[in-house]
């Protein structure tokens, strides 16, 4: 293949100009957002809400004279904030990796001389030289020679748009044949790819419905948990406590009602679905996208190369000899030809010759170079056993026929027969005879495919000019070309459905195109919707109402189209997910709730803007997301469920020491409690968040409930909790009274410490049937594999060591206030484990009948 290059007789800009121009101007370079320090994010991550409450808390036991639970609480809170703060970068390295946007260099002409500078360097009024496979570094507007540049990066336009004279190219873009000379027009934050730029980082992220939902449950949690911890106060001093132990119980019951495990446990717990996801090629650069996905009611999905391969591909043939179909995959050269085989190859190698595009060899792999269609027409004479190559040299070209919007068709003279293609009607205009042609044409073209028409003539005198050569061609044939639909995509779309979730295509292709590909994977039946981003309506409730429905393609989209469908649908109450891959899409990729980037072959902008990037940009690996998504959240409301069944029984030795007056012990104390919610707790709680999606994850609508419904509070509340709360008083007061005590009577403090360490061994091993009992809302804990977790089965055997260790070590035992056990002690602990399982069995075969039964 010839390159093509442009020679040009201008001089360009001076030195001096350029120099000039540059000082004033600036440089041209789009200039990157300011991130806010690390330690700044770090005294956010310290300062919230839930951490100014155990700020405070601690404060406190440092001033009445404990400093073990003062140093407690403040470890909780750093690594609260340590575990946040740290996700929290690691998506900050992702995007700075991930920004590469502008060329390095580009080529100019200055003072008549031909050099190749920085492409920063690049000013108003410099003449730039374009050639196949250059990226574009500034807009420009052509001033000679032709090129075909592919804007999809811009426009979502998946075909290269043809640009002559006076035409306009834009930064970003890529030229993908032909070559051309343009005048820089604008330059750094001029450019339309600066605009978009710009109009991105003007959007802000909405709050993820974890956020709202997390800030919601912690808010409530904090109030009640200071309320009741002010009424025990007060109940200890009309009791005629003193003031410092009273404190001290007060602060125990606020202690013991906030979940400290909590915010850790939610990170750690997205940490693992953002892995599990990892594994399926979806890599999430915000962890609170990972429940987001899990939230979502609608998805609005660009067409090529996530619904399709993004390869062109020759499916069809129409020749004078009869109808060819081929079958291949993407750009594998190996395939079949059914029908006229002859016919077919010497179309096939008419339009290689008319095409610059070319499928090329690259470290054992093969890559596409230039217009995807032409590509395809390549890989087709290699279907066809056509050796390209070494007919190219065999034969070289004389002369090449640029394509151009007047002619429509390119054509490209080898000794003296010249190859033609292009758009049907105008190839077939300047045929001797097109027999049934138009019709085959019009045919491929209600089948959604693109008609290219293929013709040749031989003569002895060519060379006079495209018009005097390219006439009375003989038809070779007509090619329908398809970007086929990714094989997993019908599958997953179906699977959307059944999980609620609503599907619209936005894209700047044409409507036909998306709609053809939309009825092929089953997202369009004959009753939808289809629409251009023109047709929209204004009104942004009206623009709801029209698209808050399943199955529509909008065509032809803007920038600002798509930051308007997403702001739209999220205004009308939906959970947006927007994918795509273009400059183009990053503003709404920022404003929806979740944005889905391609990371195969999406521009870095786009990736920088998303949520979550597909590296392979299949659209079922949004669907598996969505799956790993909806599976954390139920995780969550595992653990929250888990988390405050431990609640009730820490609470209720208060409750029972307030309303005995005193009179009955209390059983466990505070720093029993932080021992609990940070030592126990914390692994096994982890390893519910690590609970695989099981198979009716997909098939119920999104995760839009609360966090703590009506279900979580009955189970923590009226059944887990109190089952916990038995058997760990009870063990508590048959040890007392065994050891000789008496109701109203002062305890003795090793009878005490011994009847202490065997309530927090109960509720230890109570917490530790909770675990299994909460892996499932409607399955007893027995009907459920141990090994689809074994995650939990290792927390739990670190739990029952940390529980050896609280009680069995007696530096460690005498600080925390409870002692090893009696053997009726360990006893009375153990029957916890079958009083919770039994407690939960019967509370889900209640639950199951009466689902049964409606």
């Amino acid at each position: 293949m010839v390159p093509v290059r442009l020679v040009t007789s201008e001089t360009g800009l001076s030195r001096t100009q350029a120099a000039k121009l540059l000082a004033s101007r600036g440089p041209n370079e789009i200039p990157v957002a300011r991130r806010a320090s690390r330690w700044w994010a770090l005294a956010k991550q310290l300062t919230h809400f839930f951490a100014l409450l155990l700020w405070a808390a601690a404060g406190l036991a440092f001033l009445i004279g404990m400093p073990q639970l003062a140093v407690a609480i403040v470890i909780v809170v750093v690594v609260n904030a340590g575990f946040a703060h740290i996700q929290e970068y690691r998506a900050d390295r992702a995007a700075e990796r991930l920004r590469d946007l502008m060329p390095a260099n580009a080529t100019v002409i200055r003072d008549g001389h031909r050099l190749t500078i920085p492409a920063a360097r690049l000013v108003p009024g410099d003449l730039v030289l374009l050639e196949a496979g250059d990226r574009i570094s500034a807009d420009l507007r052509v001033v000679g020679g032709e090129i075909a540049v592919d804007e999809s990066m811009l426009t979502g336009e998946g075909v290269a748009r043809r640009v002559t004279t006076d035409a306009t190219v834009y930064a970003g873009t890529f030229a993908v044949e032909g070559a051309a000379a343009a005048r820089v027009s604008a330059t750094g934050v001029r450019t339309r790819l600066a605009q978009i730029t710009m109009l991105t980082r003007q959007t802000h992220r909405p709050p993820s419905p974890l956020a709202v939902r997390l800030n919601r449950v912690v808010t409530v949690i904090a109030v009640v948990a200071v309320a009741v911890g002010a009424m025990f106060f007060g109940i200890s001093l009309l009791l005629g406590s003193d003031p410092a132990v009273g404190f001290v119980f007060a602060l125990g019951v606020t202690v013991a009602l906030v979940p400290e495990g909590l915010l850790p446990t939610v990170t750690l717990s997205l940490a693992w679905g953002a892995r599990a996801m990892a594994d399926k090629n979806a890599l999430v650069k915000r962890l609170e996208s990972v429940e987001t996905l899990g939230s979502v009611t609608y998805i609005c999905t660009d067409k090529t190369g996530t619904l399709t391969r993004n390869q062109m591909t020759v499916t069809r043939v129409w020749t004078p000899r009869g109808l060819a179909s081929v079958t291949g995959e993407g750009y594998e050269p190996r395939g079949d030809v059914d029908g006229p085989r002859e016919a077919v190859e010497a179309l096939a190698y008419a339009a290689v010759r008319a095409s610059s595009g070319r499928l090329v060899e690259h470290d054992g792999h093969a890559t596409p170079h230039g217009d995807p269609m032409e590509v395809a027409f390549h890989v087709l004479a290699l279907r066809c056993g056509i050796d390209v190559a070494a007919r190219e040299a065999a034969e070289p070209e004389k002369h090449r026929y640029a394509f151009d919007s007047a002619r429509l068709m390119s054509s490209t003279l080898v000794e003296d027969t010249l190859y033609v293609k292009g758009a049907p009607e105008a190839v077939f205009s300047r045929c001797r005879d097109t027999g049934s042609a138009a019709e085959a044409a019009a045919d491929f073209a209600r089948s959604g495919l693109r008609v290219l028409a293929v013709a040749a003539r031989t003569a002895s005198a060519m060379g006079q000019g495209a018009e005097a050569d390219e006439r009375d061609l003989t038809l070779l044939g007509v090619a329908g070309l398809a970007d086929p639909p990714r094989p997993d995509v019908a599958d997953a779309i179906a699977a959307c459905r059944r999980a609620g979730i609503r599907l619209t295509v936005v894209t700047g292709d044409h409507p036909a195109t998306a709609s053809a590909v939309a009825r092929r994977v089953g997202l369009l039946d004959h009753g939808s919707l289809v629409i251009t981003g023109a047709e929209l309506p204004g009104d942004e409730a009206a623009l709801a109402e029209l698209l808050d429905r399943d199955g529509v393609v909008v065509a032809r989209v803007t920038p600002e189209d798509k930051l308007r469908i997403a702001r739209a649908l999220q205004n009308s109450g939906h959970i947006v997910a927007m994918t795509g891959d273009g400059v183009n899409d990053a503003p709404a990729l920022r404003t929806a709730d979740i944005g889905i980037a391609m990371g195969a072959s999406g521009s870095d902008i786009a990736r920088e803007a998303a949520d979550l990037v597909l590296l392979d940009d299949h659209f079922a690996t949004i669907v598996a997301a969505v799956e790993r998504g909806r599976a954390t959240f139920v995780n969550i409301r595992r653990f929250l469920t888990y988390h405050l069944t431990d609640n009730v029984a820490e609470l209720a030795p208060f409750v029972v020491w307030a309303l005995s007056g005193g009179s009955f012990p209390l059983a466990i104390g505070v720093l029993q409690i932080l021992a609990l919610d940070i030592g126990t707790d914390l692994l096994p709680a982890l390893a519910l968040g690590a609970e695989p999606p099981n198979p009716r994850t997909m098939t119920t609508g999104a995760r839009t409930g609360a966090l703590i419904n009506r279900g979580v509070l009955i189970r923590a509340f009226g059944v887990l909790g109190p089952a916990e709360v038995l058997a760990s008083l009870t063990a508590f007061t048959v040890v007392l009274l065994a050891g000789g005590w008496l109701p109203g009577s002062d305890v003795p403090a090793p009878l005490l410490h011994i009847a202490s360490g065997t309530a927090f061994a109960a509720i230890v091993l109570g917490q530790l049937a909770n675990a299994f009992a909460c892996r499932s809302v409607s399955r007893p804990a027995f009907r459920i594999a141990l090994t689809t977790n074994r995650l939990l089965l290792v927390a739990v055997g670190i739990e029952i060591v940390l529980l050896g260790v609280f009680l069995g070590l007696p530096p460690l035992a005498q600080l925390l206030g409870g002692g090893w056990p009696s053997l009726l002690g360990w006893t009375l602990a153990v029957a916890a484990v079958p009083m919770v399982l039994a407690a939960d069995a019967a509370h889900k075969t209640v639950i199951n009948h009466r689902w049964r039964t409606r």
